[in-house]
């Protein structure tokens, strides 16, 4: 059994220290002083130090692994011992996967795809030594047999040397193996390798014996050690592997690897699953691995902000210099944005939940999941993350993403929400069962298969065409074709006159449209349920076009007319309304600082602030106090028909607002 942990530490860096062996004096720079200096600077609780990097090499004098060949001291030991000095604690760093000289050394602790060849990130098996590598290149191996053994041993060898906070195993959550190991522990247990959901039933078998395995070695000398998997912190990582992790920390580093909304949908939806979070960005300009890339101060708040205010812990990303020596500008800039933090956390961390009466229910595809979430995020359209196992009778609303996902039962739940009241908005495939073309769910129409084109064109009318153009706009992919049977028509479809081919082509990208209208509709009605037949969430995923959130916002508001929380902001400007139910106490958190395109980079650098920003709210309680934080400045509000009306005079970067009860 693994520990139960209520609450991570706070302020936390993750120190990466992947060193070459064909660089000399590895921490022969570092002092126990300088060290602590940098760690106060950025008022820091915890940062994760490294025994065993991606080069293989370990950082402390293990007779299990190896040695770095020019390691000047015992690095790991003695920044253990320094963190802890100053109350610091120091989780362990082992990498699992990704281990350059084991995979040179020992080719058959390799993980290996289906034909017999190695699993890679892109690298080439061909290479000379003189070849340029590019950026996150390695080869797999797979925890098994010796290999297996091996980080068993390493795991046994710190637990009995060190005073162990807790370990984070890296690179963990790669598919399924076909080494001789894994097609031994397949035949064993009746699976069949060439069907994949057998092979990904033994892939989870080995990762979570191998979790289970090391977690007792850990927790047999440290019962109360924090223990991460990296790489299982995923919206679709099998909850099996969930079991063996203390917590989850959520690996997003905005500036390539998604933007800036992809940390909130997966804060909402790892809210759930009972364990503390711990959201992890960079202080790099692009990504790890990064010497000498600084992120500006103002990103660095934002993003800091953002967590808290997402309920997660904070966590920022550095590398250290193969020399140990602490760059000081980087505690500097980070430890701006934790002396904010500090002041903030009560207001995120601990108890809080998200409260919502609109739920986003994921299908499982990002593209769809990701694109609605982004629709709602930019309209300041808050939300909670529901599916089959939520109570749904505290919600008002229910959004289902375009990909196929309802079985019989979350169909039939969903249409008893609907019976009751409830109001639906269901887009694309979404009302098609997982396996078939049915229609679970009544909306007052019939299936009538695929689009027929490569495009199509939405005309929308009446509740649906405020703010769009009185005029056919482009689709870039084609609706899910119905027949009507007794439902309102809200959008038409026209048609292209034909798909472009090369046979059959208009101008330089999509045929233009036909002026009547197609015998399928755009979007329809049935009471409180509101079907769009286009994949808007993947559409804006995609194409980011106006237009199809617009259209997207006008539906929701037919079935979602009473909403917990209304702010109006910018576009980028983000909220999230949290409950904390121990103190008596909702927090609003509004966000602003608008990501700008560089390069292949998000940044951000402006942080301008917002005047009075309009704000409703909704929740069942009498209201007492409502006031600023930090500032602790009260706010006048009105309250008339069950609704709480105020305005933020002020937001740069961040604001709270506390509404006790």
């Amino acid at each position: 059994m693994i520990p139960h942990i209520d609450r991570l530490f706070n302020r936390h860096v993750h120190l990466d220290f992947h060193t070459s062996e064909h660089i000399d004096n590895i921490g022969g720079a570092f002092t126990m002083e300088s060290f602590q200096a940098a760690l106060k600077a950025a008022h820091l609780d915890a940062i994760t130090i490294f025994a065993k990097c991606h080069h293989s090499w370990c950082y402390f004098p293990s007779a299990v692994g190896m040695p770095h060949p020019h390691l000047q001291t015992d690095l790991l030991g003695r920044q253990i011992e320094a963190a802890h000095a100053i109350g610091v604690k120091a989780p362990i760093y082992i990498t699992v996967a990704w281990s350059a000289n084991d995979a040179e050394m020992h080719p058959e602790w390799l993980q290996l795809q289906r034909d017999g060849s190695p699993l890679t990130t892109g690298y080439d098996l061909n290479a000379t030594p003189d070849t340029p590598k590019p950026g996150f290149n390695w080869k797999f191996l797979c925890p098994s047999g010796e290999y297996r053994a091996h980080i068993e041993a390493l795991t046994r060898e710190i637990a009995e040397r060190y005073p162990v906070d807790g370990i984070f195993f890296d690179i963990c959550g790669q598919g399924p193996c076909f080494c001789p190991n894994c097609m031994a522990g397949m035949a064993e247990r009746g699976l069949d390798p060439d069907n994949p959901a057998d092979a990904q039933a033994y892939n989870v078998i080995r990762w979570t014996s191998f979790m289970a395995a090391c977690n007792e070695i850990l927790h047999a000398a440290h019962p109360q050690a924090t223990v991460f998997y990296n790489g299982n912190a995923g919206l679709g990582t099998p909850p099996a592997i969930w079991e063996h992790l203390t917590h989850f920390e959520l690996e997003d580093l905005p500036t390539t690897w998604g933007g800036y909304d992809k940390f909130p949908l997966r804060a909402k939806f790892f809210m759930k699953k009972g364990k503390p979070r711990l959201a992890m960005s960079g202080k790099f300009h692009t990504a790890w691995g990064e010497f000498g890339g600084f992120k500006h101060p103002d990103a660095i708040l934002f993003e800091a902000a953002g967590m808290i205010s997402f309920g997660a812990s904070c966590s920022f990303g550095d590398q250290v210099h193969p020399d140990g020596l602490m760059e000081m500008a980087t505690y500097e800039n980070i430890g701006e944005a934790y002396e904010y933090t500090r002041k903030i956390e009560e207001y995120g961390l601990g108890d809080a939940h998200s409260f919502s009466n609109l739920g986003l229910w994921l299908c499982g595809d990002e593209a769809h999941d990701q694109g609605v979430a982004n629709m709602l995020l930019e309209t300041q359209t808050d939300f909670d993350v529901v599916d089959a196992t939520t109570d749904l009778s505290a919600f008002a609303t229910v959004i289902v993403p375009g990909g196929r996902c309802l079985d019989a039962a979350a169909a039939a739940k969903l249409s008893a929400f609907a019976a009751d009241g409830g109001g639906l908005l269901l887009l694309g495939e979404s009302i098609l069962d997982a396996t078939g073309n049915q229609l679970p769910i009544d909306i007052g129409a019939a299936y009538a298969g695929p689009g027929e084109y490569d495009c199509d064109y939405t005309v929308a009318g009446g509740a649906l065409a405020c703010d769009l153009p009185e005029a056919a706009f482009l689709n870039y992919e084609t609706a899910l074709r119905t027949t009507v049977a007794d439902a309102e028509v809200l959008a038409t479809i026209r048609e292209p006159y034909f798909s472009r081919t090369y046979g059959h082509y208009c101008s330089h990208q999509n045929t233009a449209n036909r002026r009547e209208v197609a015998a399928h509709p755009a979007a329809i009605r049935k009471g409180n349920v509101v079907y769009l037949a286009h994949p808007l969430g993947r559409l804006y995923y995609a194409h980011g076009a106006r237009v199809h959130r617009q259209l997207f916002v006008n539906a929701l508001d037919l079935v979602h007319q009473s909403p917990v929380l209304r702010v109006a902001m910018p576009s980028a400007g983000r909220v999230n309304l949290l409950h904390q139910p121990a103190k008596n106490r909702y927090v609003l958190h509004l966000l602003y600082g608008p990501p700008l395109k560089r390069g292949r980079c998000e940044v951000i650098e402006d942080l301008v602030p917002l005047l009075d920003i309009p704000v409703e709210l909704r929740v069942p309680e009498a209201l007492r106090h409502v006031y600023l934080a930090p500032q602790g400045e009260d706010v006048n509000v009105i309250s008339e028909s069950g609704v709480t009306r105020l305005c933020v005079p002020y937001v740069q970067c961040h604001q709270a607002v506390v509404f006790e009860y």
